[in-house]
């Protein structure tokens, strides 16, 4: 049954724009056809897509990092308190466009709804950000090194990558292949995950009173002692947390899909942000009540296996282990759900090369293509680097440019206020013009800092790599879609003598997709 959409719940650009503007092309997108069948994702599906995707194996270590580069309990916690406001902030903005352009495809949409000019050209921008970026990468090699060393097996180059192919390959095939047992899934890891940072929190309150295996440290008594004074540390460990955190806008990749989507996005994501950030507070509180500062800040990536150690006993890191290799497991499958929709999204613009392929959902009703498209780039990812300082950049490159599209989702919000009644821009939830600002401006922060230098060698992330390079790369990979665009948009047609005019149509799953249709100039 296709249904044709009437409310703002279902409406995509019923809004009207100032006069002129996409008169010819966008017309055709105020009609928004979607089927009823394909609305499978409820209440509670869509609260873990947001917290799986955000939990993944950062709590588990990250805290380590930002002891060490702030040198005390106290501005770490501060830290992460700065970090959760932020995130707090970016769900406020998402949440505001998720209910006013409710449809798959998240920040696609609103680049597009405001970016009108060049035509086309936010699309090709956003093109190279979403093809080039294997964002399932880095937790699959990360669930490989886990199951290692819980199998208590020495982690080698091919042995932790293999791991880590067999882990985005099953989530790609379950989300292809079988879409409400991938749904399903998600929600039980979302809810072990759950359990495991439970008993984490609860486990640092018995620390607290003093159940512990080893002698209780002092980390609350003078929470501040040892407070470094490195602009580098402070700038470098607010970047660490803020990323922590990323992933609430997980949820509005996959709005067409949702039944009643904007009262469930309502719902779910704000749901979902308090959780993981209570969470976090309490994770890190619990860490500090079992494990003296100095270990903590040396011990990385194994930090919760030295608070299990110290809570439980020595034979208990290797059961840590299996639970945040599941962990891993469920970010890795959030992830791939929403990649696969939005390349499914660039194929329904008709913005692809092939996009009838990339925009079917056959032949198992998911967006099978789109799944493939984001599983091929992440395997790349994971097996074409050697080790060491190619790998660990390559793993930078993929997270640096989501800030630069945040600036501009940010900038395309305080337009919409500044130009609410030319726009007709009324959404049933508004961040406020404050909060919109405060998120744009904590992004250009993340795309400024890196290029903070470290003050010391060994601060560098790299041991022969400029810092930098992981931003220079990723600020390219946007420019890469652009270069698309440039030759798509508008060398071709000048070179054929024609131009490009968008289309819309119902395609046989019931939902609309653009194609671009070249016309000829007259002469």
């Amino acid at each position: 049954m296709v249904t044709e959409v009437k409310d703002k719940a279902d409406l995509v650009d019923v809004h009207a724009r100032p006069k002129g503007e996409y008169a010819d092309s966008e017309s055709a997108e105020s009609l928004y056809l979607t089927s009823e069948s394909r609305r499978q994702i409820g209440l509670v599906s869509a609260i873990f897509l947001i917290f799986n995707r955000m939990v993944g194996t950062g709590i588990f270590s990250t805290p380590s990092s930002i002891v060490a580069l702030s040198g005390s309990v106290g501005l770490a916690l501060f830290i992460w308190v700065a970090g959760m406001l932020i995130a707090a902030a970016g769900m406020a903005v998402y949440l505001e466009f998720g209910t006013g352009l409710p449809r798959n495809g998240g920040e696609k949409n609103y680049l597009e709804y405001v970016y009108t000019k060049p035509k086309f050209l936010a699309t090709g921008f956003y093109t190279g950000y979403v093809m080039l970026l294997g964002w399932a990468g880095s937790n699959s090699v990360a669930f490989g090194e886990y199951i290692l060393h819980a199998a208590d097996v020495e982690v080698n180059r091919w042995n932790q990558r293999g791991i880590g192919l067999a882990c985005v390959t099953v989530a790609f095939l379950i989300h292809g292949l079988a879409l409400k047992w991938g749904l399903r899934l998600l929600n039980v890891l979302g809810v072990i995950k759950l359990i495991i940072l439970l008993i984490i929190i609860v486990a640092g309150w018995a620390a607290l009173g003093g159940a512990l295996q080893t002698d209780k440290p002092d980390n609350f008594s003078n929470a501040f002692e040892g407070t470094t004074g490195s602009a580098y540390g402070v700038v470098t460990a607010l970047y660490n947390v803020i990323w922590s955190y990323i992933g609430y806008s997980n949820a509005n990749y996959a709005m067409s899909e949702m039944k009643n989507p904007v009262r469930t996005i309502k719902i779910a994501a704000p749901i979902a942000i308090i959780c993981v950030g209570i969470i976090y507070m309490l994770a890190n509180i619990a860490y500090f009540a079992a494990v003296p500062r100095e270990e903590i800040a040396s011990s990385g990536r194994i930090l919760a296996a030295s608070f299990f150690r110290n809570v439980f006993g020595p034979k208990a890191d290797r059961a840590l282990s299996v639970f945040v290799a599941l962990s891993a497991f469920g970010n890795v499958l959030s992830v791939i759900f929403s990649q696969g929709r939005l390349v499914q999204e660039l194929g329904r613009e008709g913005i692809l090369p092939f996009s009838s392929f990339f925009a079917s959902n056959k032949p198992f009703d998911a967006p099978f293509a789109g799944l493939f498209e984001h599983w091929l780039v992440s395997i790349i990812i994971m097996l074409a680097p050697p080790p060491g300082d190619a790998y660990n950049f390559i793993l930078n490159v993929i997270s640096y440019p989501l800030s630069i599209v945040n600036i501009f989702v940010a900038g395309a919000l305080v337009h919409l206020y500044l130009h609410r009644e030319a726009y007709n821009w009324h959404p049933p939830f508004k961040a406020t013009l404050p909060v919109t600002i405060f998120f744009g401006l904590s992004n250009i922060y993340l795309a400024i800092a890196p290029y903070v230098p470290p003050e010391t060698p060994d601060q560098n992330i790299y041991k022969s790599l400029p810092y930098w390079l992981h931003c220079v790369v990723g600020t390219g990979i946007i420019l890469a879609g652009g270069v698309y665009w440039l030759i798509w948009a508008k060398l071709l047609p000048w070179w054929g003598g024609y131009t490009l005019k968008k289309e819309v149509y119902v395609g046989d799953d019931g939902w609309t997709r653009s194609i671009f249709v070249k016309e000829k100039k007259e002469h």
